[in-house]
């Protein structure tokens, strides 16, 4: 390290303290889905590395857990029940947490999900089957369960930013950080709802980063690929055998380093996007996927 301060001060560049780039400690945190598996990981990282963790969610069971869980280690975590679409509640929410730390200045829209009412039962539709009886195309898409999928994934995005971004106006920064998806990129076949959704959230998170670039708010977001999360290890892998899905098949084949991902394989990216580190960086949608946004034949 002393070479490169060397190196640098005989450029006329300064190289800035590292471990002061990273640095969260004493910053708050809002998480909206934070009781679940992957944005409850988040939270407690958060928390290990001295930030007030705020975790909004729906579901209170799972969020006491994860509450309980960070402030057994030492953290400084608080529970707050919450519908992102309910702008009533999200308002509370913010009182609330502002009075017992201050306003956030990082923002997680982590509230998401699909309903399988917004996705289809085959990739493609084949001339004459549309009537086919158990068969579920895009004629058989259910409204109300398109619907519910959009506004979970977009509405509960923008109503959270819109509510909590607010406060980071008036301190003059604050970084957000949502929540797309490889779907997003290139849409996968059957999730129809889902991929129309996470592509909203990842064209709003460019828009609202150029809007909010002379105020100090960094706007960003992270396009997770396949992790190997419970949720997806019911999807990809068949109880009776334990062998991987035929779909789950074609997920590896076109994922060039080979695997699933780790959950924890998201930290890094999530850290470096919240952190001074990436002070220059807005706008941006990270895919972290083991390659399979890039790959091609």
């Amino acid at each position: 390290m002393a070479g490169l301060r060397d190196g640098a001060e005989r450029t006329g560049i300064m190289v800035p303290d590292l471990t002061k780039l990273f640095d969260l400690k004493g910053r708050t945190a809002a998480i909206t889905g934070a009781g679940g598996e992957l944005c409850g990981m988040m939270a407690e990282a958060l928390a290990a590395l001295g930030v007030n963790v705020a975790i909004l969610d729906i579901h209170a069971e799972k969020a006491r857990t994860r509450e309980t869980a960070i402030i057994e280690r030492g953290g400084s975590a608080r529970f707050f029940p919450c519908n992102v679409l309910r702008p009533a509640e999200l308002q509370a929410c913010f009182d609330e947490i502002s009075a017992l730390w201050e306003a956030p200045d990082i923002l997680i829209n982590g509230a998401g999900g699909n309903d399988p009412r917004g996705s289809t039962s085959c990739e493609f539709l084949e001339p004459g089957e549309a009537e086919t009886p158990g068969l579920k195309t895009f004629f058989d898409l259910d409204y109300e369960g398109f619907r519910s999928v959009f506004d979970l994934n977009f509405l509960g995005t923008f109503l959270a930013t819109r509510t909590f971004a607010r406060g980071m106006l008036r301190r003059g920064r604050g970084a957000v950080l949502n929540i797309s998806s490889m779907s997003a990129m290139t849409p996968l076949t059957q999730v129809a709802a889902y991929s129309a959704a996470k592509a909203a959230v990842s064209n709003f998170t460019r828009w609202l980063a150029v809007h909010f670039a002379h105020t100090g708010i960094r706007v960003n977001a992270i396009a997770p690929g396949f992790l190997l999360t419970e949720q997806l290890r019911f999807l990809h892998i068949d109880p009776q055998t334990g062998e991987l899905t035929a779909r789950a098949r074609k997920v590896m084949a076109h994922t060039p380093m080979g695997r699933y991902g780790k959950p924890e394989e998201l930290l890094g990216t999530v850290i470096w996007l919240l952190s001074d580190a990436s002070a220059f960086v807005t706008g941006v949608v990270v895919p972290i996927d083991g390659g399979f946004s890039s790959y091609t034949i």
